[in-house]
């Protein structure tokens, strides 16, 4: 079984330079101390912030900089594409209508970035 996320739980993308966090808003929520979150949290700027600098070349911004430099790979500020939800979530147990995240589920960035759980703010509660 794997760990229910929840508000706070932590990210990592493998082009970015730092970890992020994972904010949930309360609306429509199963609430322990803090909101746990469905396969539906996905959208950058609300629910996926910024993993500091991108090493991507997928992203133009870093393809246009780094072929500034001459081929140098130059970083730029991260800014997540995610449009699709969190996979695969967990199809037995809903969370404002929609299936639970859980601790194993990737999310896609249009980068070529795979956002990965590395904790998922909650230990105790269990879904499928």
């Amino acid at each position: 079984m794997a760990c229910a996320v929840c508000m706070g739980a932590s990210l990592m993308c493998p082009f970015g330079m730092a970890p992020s966090v994972l904010s949930v808003l309360p609306v429509n929520r199963t609430m322990t101390k803090t909101p746990l979150a469905n396969i539906m949290d996905n959208k950058p700027f609300v629910n996926i912030l910024p993993f500091g600098m991108c090493s991507s070349l997928a992203n133009p911004t870093v393809a246009s900089a780094t072929a500034a430099a001459l081929g140098v790979l130059t970083p730029m500020p991260c800014v997540p594409v995610t449009t699709a939800p969190w996979a695969p979530g967990s199809p037995t147990v809903l969370i404002g209508g929609q299936p639970a995240l859980n601790n194993t589920s990737k999310l896609i960035c249009a980068w070529g970035g795979v956002i990965q759980i590395t904790n998922p703010g909650t230990m105790n509660i269990m879904v499928p």
